[in-house]
């Protein structure tokens, strides 16, 4: 078969499958997944010729690195039921409402700030296994817990990991092909002076993307999790909103121009965070009319996990500083930038000796490999901090039981959705020529060549899609840049514009697409015991993945064609889209009976 129409359809139909079930049916990922494994093989091994030993060999690397990210989540898991049995959530939520007891607030400033800096140290899913958590546990639906974590990795996480996506996604990805390195030289770089090049383009298209960001988070908190569903006392904050994205942004881009990709969020995060902090604790911006989620009782069943913090806090826990309380996120963060940046530390933390890496080599003779640095893990990180925990919060036997009891029964029900999701992924991944009988290119990118035919030199515009595609699959903007890249450079070249700026909207829209990928929905949800809900909060973070795109494809296509007529027509379109959203709210707002937020003075 060589129609791209059809085989484009049949690419694509594992994730439509997905979709439907999880979004349109409801059905947990658990059940979701399985049915889109089978239907991936079927299509893998029926269409694409791929070989059964290969299928079986993709499936065994899913399971292991399936069993890495479980690794990650369950450290999440251990730490959050320690910091809440010894008693220093407690202190830790009092400190946040001595800066504003107003939700919307608390979740700009743990979701946005505080998350984009546990990104650009770590990546790879850590700041929603950090920021839903601690969300919970300061009193948020479990739901309003993992959708801000799950939205905040959006604009950080093209430079997340010490630039991992960039670095070794895009840099990887373009390496050593003969075009590539002709560009190069055209404008006299080397080729990681190029990568950081492309890494610049990059944060501008991400800061004009995610100016908006913290106030959507603002929007969706009232309008989906409010007493009264009103999107209207979100928008109320934009001042605040708008102002803690600048202070994220604004060094975040210079740090991409000065310093290159691998500390824009890192640096971004930390200065807007000290920042935001700072002025908050002063009043400034801080909103007179406090928003509260409505009692519990009126809480949806759907928005509650099944991890109760309340329940979790021990009642012979000791009175703590805020120091104290708050020492297992600093040590978290320190442990993560010294294991990231101490390069002498980060090459023995990554060595191959077999107790710092786990090999599972040549996988069934196919040639598939990969490798478990569980050392250098951020779930390693994660339960050190919990054991320095133990003895610096002095918890006594009994708690700390309880603590490996409560994550263990926690990890359990994640395991099913992530060991069916990560083998499916692999297969989509490793279904190009050289694991098949065919010579059809693997199913994403084949997919991806089916929509560079149809958009034409309106590429851009699309090519955001692509990325975002890329990290719904693998649930990475890493694997999405190494997929697509190159695929990218050369659409630019055959559309004969700018290739750079077509590769940045790429790890843009690689990094939107993170909050819709699967198994980041399913590791957040299980670290607030909110397994079976996943289809819901794809519904809520696909409004996020769509805004990204929009509005990254605009801009990509306005800095390589300028304002020509398409260029002016889309932007007009996507601002009326906006506007029409806005207005909309504001009209719902004005039917709604007149039961608002509180106000506490």
């Amino acid at each position: 078969m060589d129609n791209l129409a059809v085989l484009s359809l049949l690419a694509i139909a594992p994730i439509v499958v997905v979709g439907v079930l999880l979004a349109g049916f409801r059905w947990p990922a658990k059940y979701a997944m399985p049915v889109g494994y089978v239907v991936t093989v079927i299509i893998a091994m029926s269409v694409w010729k791929m070989n059964p030993t290969a299928v079986a060999a993709a499936t065994i690397e899913g399971l292991v690195v399936a069993i890495t990210l479980l690794y990650i989540v369950f450290g999440a898991l251990l730490l959050l039921s320690t910091v809440i049995a010894s008693g220093a959530m407690s202190t830790i939520r009092a400190g946040f409402n001595s800066i504003s007891p107003d939700r919307r607030v608390q979740a700009i400033i743990i979701g946005w700030l505080f998350g984009s800096f546990i990104e650009g140290a770590s990546g790879f899913g850590t700041p929603a296994a950090v920021v839903a958590p601690l969300m919970l546990a300061l009193g948020f639906p479990a739901m309003a817990a993992v959708m801000v974590g799950l939205i905040i990795q959006s604009t950080p996480v093209s430079f997340g990991a010490v630039g991992t996506p960039m670095i070794v996604g895009v840099g990887n990805g373009l390496a050593g092909d003969p075009g590539v390195e002709a560009r190069e030289a055209e404008l006299g770089l080397t080729h990681m002076e190029y990568v950081a090049q492309i890494a610049s383009q990059v944060s501008v298209i991400h800061a004009i993307a995610g100016l908006l960001i913290p106030l959507l988070i603002s929007v969706f908190l009232t309008g989906f999790f409010g007493e009264r569903r009103s999107f209207a006392e979100g928008l109320k904050i934009w001042p605040f909103a708008i102002y803690a994205s600048v202070a994220m942004t604004v060094p975040y881009v210079a740090v991409a121009f000065l310093a290159g990709p691998e500390f824009p969020s890192l640096i971004g995060g930390l200065i807007g965070l000290a920042l935001v902090m700072f002025t908050s604790s002063k009043g400034f911006l801080m909103p007179k009319e406090i928003f509260e989620f409505g009692p519990r009782a009126s809480w949806e069943e759907r928005w509650i996990g099944s991890v109760d913090a309340d329940h979790l806090e021990d009642i012979t826990r000791r009175k703590m500083g805020i120091k104290t309380a708050w020492a297992p996120y600093v040590i978290i963060a320190v442990l993560l930038l010294a294991t990231r940046l101490i390069e002498p530390l980060t090459n023995a933390l990554r060595a191959d000796a077999p107790w710092v890496t786990i090999p599972v080599e040549n996988i069934l003779g196919t040639g598939i490999s990969t490798n478990w640095q569980w050392i250098y893990s951020p779930g390693t990180v994660f339960i050190v901090t919990v054991l320095i925990t133990y003895a610096l919060h002095r918890m006594n036997g009994d708690q700390i039981r309880r603590t490996w009891t409560v994550a263990g029964k926690q990890i359990l029900g994640t395991a099913v959705a992530l060991l069916f999701a990560l083998p499916l992924v692999r297969i989509l991944i490793r279904s190009g020529p050289e694991f098949t009988e065919s010579t059809l290119a693997s199913m994403p990118v084949t997919l991806a060549e089916g929509a560079a035919a149809v958009a034409g030199a309106n590429w851009p515009l699309l090519s955001p899609w692509i990325g975002a595609l890329g990290a719904f699959v693998a649930g990475s903007n890493t694997v999405s840049n190494l997929t697509f890249s190159l695929f990218q450079f050369s659409t630019g070249t055959e559309i004969g514009v700018a290739q750079e700026t077509v590769v940045a909207t790429q790890a843009i829209g690689g990094a939107g697409g993170n909050p819709v990928a699967i198994h980041n929905i399913v590791a957040a949800s299980a670290t607030v015991g909110l397994l079976g809900r996943e289809g819901d909060l794809i519904r809520k973070t696909a409004l996020i993945t769509a805004y990204y795109c929009l509005v990254a494809g605009g801009v990509g296509y306005l800095m390589i064609y300028g304002f020509t007529l398409t260029g002016i027509v889309y932007a007009v379109v996507v601002l009326a889209l906006i506007v029409g959203v806005v207005l909309w709210m504001l009209n719902r707002e004005k039917s709604l009976p007149p039961v608002g937020a509180s106000s506490r003075g």
